[in-house]
């Protein structure tokens, strides 16, 4: 298995988790197409984009799309973003096979309307990782 495979293997692991299953927050990858997805749910894309520390490691962006039912204000979205903190901001996965996944800190930006679904609200939630392969 390459870097980017471990790479998403891990960061999905989070939200795979029984404790993030329990929030009951829909969460789909980048590409994903739902026929009917709630009207509050999460869009995870993970961009690497810089050199890591050798051959097998990376760094990057995870950016993960909020949306929320649009003309309910956005303490939702600060909600949500704050959950994701929790999981995330200064969190290291490590797995069995030596590779680790660490995060940095996070920032959420308000969007607004959503350009393909005026229902929806979305606000975009970024934190970088380093990617550190064994």
């Amino acid at each position: 298995m390459g870097k980017y495979e471990i790479l998403e293997k891990d960061v999905f692991s989070v939200f795979d988790s029984q404790p993030w299953k329990d929030l009951e927050l829909e969460t789909y990858p980048s590409n994903y197409i739902v026929d009917s997805p709630a009207d509050e749910f999460l869009r995870i894309s993970i961009i690497p984009s810089g050199r890591g520390l050798n051959l097998s490691s990376v760094s990057g962006i995870l950016v993960i799309d909020i949306f929320i039912p649009a003309g309910k204000g956005p303490k939702r979205s600060a909600i949500i973003a704050d959950i994701l903190d929790t999981y995330l901001v200064g969190k290291s996965l490590s797995t069995v096979s030596g590779n680790t996944t660490q995060f940095g800190n996070s920032f959420m930006s308000p969007q607004g309307t959503d350009v393909d679904n005026s229902s929806l609200f979305r606000a975009v939630y970024t934190i970088p990782f380093n990617f550190f392969g064994a």
